[in-house]
């Protein structure tokens, strides 16, 4: 039987389970706490944290003792905006150091430190919010009439093209992204009973802005919304619907880039009179809003020269998009739209262009801009690789965590990484990530963020730029249920891409095999996926240890994955094994107090119930199987038998 080391049982959060206000104003004086096992060696604990630039350090007198855990605390007075911490633990013999990653024998460095943020405005509604992310003109056609018609117009060259719900996509050099489908906000409207069965509370849809094609991330006009998608009346019904059934609203908008035929540039006259616009007109006022060399090139995002770069040198440009009253960013959180929150399309690219570097000094205005209207909206940048410069609690909320989860749990499904794919004919064959890359993947990004900002990442692992993980012929059913279990325990919020809960058809060649219509047709879906989903939804809206209890990795060894979302009460445990093969893991359930007396079920009723021995839980894994544990006591107080944990030293 393996032991279980004491000092992996230290252990300490930035949550109300260890901060009396994990969101405290400035000046304010709040509890801190750490744990560590009763039985552990430990004769002091330290708080250090750095205030004014110096080293404070503060005794955590005993404060408290359960079974399992001794609880040491102290007051900290938030005399600064931002301040950070460690804990020094004394044996009498040695001395420890724990930060938000680790524990080591050495005086770390600052970089994985607990932080705490002062004032900052916290959506909360997000640690309990399923995410449904909705490409409009593929999810539901609720009027007819206003569909994009055959050669209504043309746009860089190519008309559009309406088709039939059945209908094959288009493949870009086929239709261009102008292949319609007349998915709409009055069908997203028509389709709440469907997304609130399904557990659903709050809704992502990529642009609904005018513009020429099907993605509409190349705006024409950020001030109205697409009449194709039913215009701006639409947008108003659907919020107050939404917000009639408890759900919230983000959209999404580019304010890097607009369309080339936006009003603002109006390239080749296809929808505004050539007249007006920055190409044609060299003295126009909005010229200052774009790239413009002296011979009349422009900057083109990513070199598309049909999406120019915004310059946000122009305080003009700053005024239109976020600053002045009745902006763009403004318009439309207030009513009668009250939408709950923006995605910033490529967030990690905007305001900035070689020696124009204005990102830090943009977002953090953007934000002010923001929460003077809603403190509660939820602001997110896309971002795919380390996306830390953004979250420190004055730029983003959150960011769509590629990085941080949908990676590396794509790794582990057994997919080569994106950008490992961009190496073409270098690049090594697929192969799978092991246990222990997730782990440090996930424990590393986690650590290095505030928890007020870790627990409010957009966790995804599929969407509108990315091929669908159950499209690849790859991956079995029980490969990527562990890409789901995991989406709805991690912390933060899951973000559902529309008809992944139901297996929804396409493919992984190009971008576009993941914007096929939506099936709602029962017998085209797959039944199995979708009630896991909806189980997943009800525990994550339900459950307090899944939307602000702890996180700790308890194994990761080879191809078997164990973490934790823990309170003192209740335990959720995922086990998740990519070997062919069956296995056996032992996964030590004590580091989160889990005892003897506990009650242990898998969620899905796969396996009986088990009770842990010596603090440990021998699983027993099929090939390529996940497990959901629900542990549970009912007394805090007396949270188990803590004398059979056999202590390491």
């Amino acid at each position: 039987m393996e032991h279980v080391d004491w000092k992996e049982s230290i252990y300490s959060d930035g949550s109300k389970n260890y901060i009396s206000n994990p969101n405290p104003k400035l000046g304010e004086t709040v509890t801190i706490s750490l744990r560590a096992f009763t039985h552990a060696p430990v004769k002091a604990v330290i708080l250090r944290c750095v205030c004014n630039g110096a080293e404070i350090c503060a005794h955590m007198p005993e404060d408290g003792k359960t079974g399992v855990f001794t609880y040491y605390k102290c007051e900290l007075r938030i005399s600064q905006a931002d301040i950070n911490y460690h804990f020094i633990i004394s044996t009498g013999r040695e001395l420890y150091y724990y930060n938000q990653l680790e524990v080591t024998d050495y005086p770390p460095s600052e970089e994985y430190d607990f932080r705490i943020l002062a004032g900052f405005d916290d959506p909360e509604w997000i640690r309990e919010a399923v995410f449904y992310q909705i490409f409009p003109d593929r999810f539901c056609n609720g009027n007819p009439d206003n569909d994009v018609q055959d050669g209504e117009y043309m746009f860089d060259g190519h008309p559009a093209i309406r088709k039939d719900w059945d209908a094959k996509v288009g493949e870009y050099r086929e239709a261009f992204c102008l292949d319609f489908f007349g998915g709409d906000l009055e069908g997203i409207k028509q389709k709440i009973p469907y997304l609130k069965g399904l557990g659903v509370n709050a809704l992502y849809l990529n642009p609904i802005f005018y513009a020429a094609t099907n993605h509409k991330y190349d705006c024409l006009d950020y001030f109205k919304v697409d009449p194709h998608f039913g215009g701006d009346e639409a947008l108003r019904e659907l919020s107050e619907e939404l917000h009639k059934n408890g759900m919230k609203l983000i959209l999404d908008i580019s304010i890097n880039h607009t369309g080339a035929a936006h009003k603002w540039f109006n390239r080749d006259g296809e929808f505004f009179p050539k007249q007006f616009g920055a190409y044609n007109n060299p003295d126009a006022k909005e010229r200052e809003y774009y790239y413009f060399e002296p011979d009349g090139s422009y900057h083109g995002w990513a070199g598309v020269d049909t999406l120019p770069t915004l310059n946000y040198t122009s305080a003009g440009l700053r005024d239109i998009i976020y600053r002045s009253e009745d902006s763009v960013v403004r318009r439309w959180l207030k009513q009668p739209y009250s939408i709950d929150g923006w995605r910033f399309d490529v967030g990690f690219c905007t305001a900035r262009r070689d020696e124009v570097q204005l990102q830090h000094e943009v977002w953090p205005e953007i934000r002010k801009s923001v929460k003077e209207i809603n403190p509660d909206a939820y602001i997110m940048g896309e971002h795919w690789t380390d996306n830390r410069e953004f979250l420190r609690g004055n730029e983003w909320d959150a960011s769509m965590n590629y990085f941080g989860f949908g990676r590396p749990v794509r790794g582990f499904a057994g997919e080569a990484d994106e950008f490992v794919k961009r190496f073409g004919e270098y690049a090594p064959p697929p192969s799978r990530m092991r246990a222990e890359g997730v782990a440090a993947m996930f424990s590393k990004h986690l650590a290095r963020l505030p928890w007020q900002l870790a627990s409010l990442q957009y966790n995804l692992y599929d969407s509108h730029d990315i091929s669908r993980l159950h499209n690849n012929p790859g991956i079995a059913y029980e490969g990527r249920r562990a890409a789901v279990i995991m989406q709805f325990t991690f912390p933060g919020a899951p973000g559902i891409y529309y008809g992944d809960e139901i297996g929804l058809d396409g493919h992984t060649l190009t971008v576009e095999g993941c914007r096929y219509p939506m099936e709602w047709d029962a017998a085209g879906q797959d039944g199995v996926c979708l009630e896991l989903h909806k189980t997943l939804a009800r525990l994550k809206r339900e459950e307090d240890a899944l939307q602000t209890g702890g996180f700790k990795i308890l194994y990761a060894k080879d191809y078997v994955l164990s973490y934790a979302r823990f309170t003192a009460q209740k335990a959720f445990i995922v086990v998740c094994s990519q070997h062919k093969e069956p296995v056996r893991a032992p996964i030590p359930a004590a580091l989160v107090g889990v005892a003897n007396d506990w009650t242990i079920t898998e969620v899905f009723g796969r396996i009986p119930s088990l009770p842990p021995a010596n603090g440990i839980l021998d699983i027993k894994l099929n090939p390529h199987e996940s497990l959901l544990l629900e542990a549970a006591t009912t007394d805090a107080a007396t949270a188990g038998d803590g004398s059979r944990i056999v202590a390491k030293r």
